[in-house]
């Protein structure tokens, strides 16, 4: 690189104010007069709001509880089982049809909207209303256990697999 080919920088230089009065800067360099502000350092926090009780402290606190491990289901409801064609439905036939994502996530059937045809199908929950309108149909639905269990766990030291406790 030579000097006639080097770039003027594009970061503008800072301005230096409170360099006297006829600069238009001076005196009080933009800061008004008195008070907190003024003061080098003088910052307010975020939230500050001049003494008064802070909002966050104003709202109220959340409630409830939230488990670390919750148990999520994949949800279909009696509605969409019309859109397979076929009587017997497991959670392989829910995955082809596009219904069910995974095989490793437990299926839950809820009893949304109107069952048109006789079912038998293999789910892991169902709730009462779901259970309800396949019956009154002539299906049946098997409900298939799926364990929520922690993997097992390998100790090194002796190569033994150590069952892990369920939930």
């Amino acid at each position: 690189m030579k000097i006639h080919e080097l770039k003027a920088s594009p970061k503008r230089a800072r301005k230096r104010v409170g360099r006297g009065i006829s600069s238009g800067w001076g005196k009080t360099s933009g800061r008004g007069t008195k008070g907190q502000k003024s003061r080098s350092g003088g910052n307010i926090k975020p939230g500050f709001e001049g003494g008064q009780t802070k909002l966050v402290r104003r709202l109220p606190k959340a409630r409830g509880f939230n488990a670390k491990n919750p148990k999520i289901y994949q949800i279909i409801n009696t509605s969409d089982l019309s859109k397979i064609k076929s009587a017997k439905i497991d959670i392989n036939t829910l995955i082809k049809t596009g219904l069910v994502k995974e095989e490793s996530i437990p299926v839950k059937l809820l009893g949304n909207g109107r069952v048109t045809k006789k079912f038998n199908i293999s789910v892991n929950k169902a709730s009462r209303s779901a259970i309800d309108k396949i019956k009154s149909k002539g299906g049946r639905i098997n409900i298939v256990d799926f364990s929520f269990k922690k993997p097992a766990k390998v100790n090194k030291s002796e190569d033994k697999i150590i069952k892990a406790k369920e939930e």
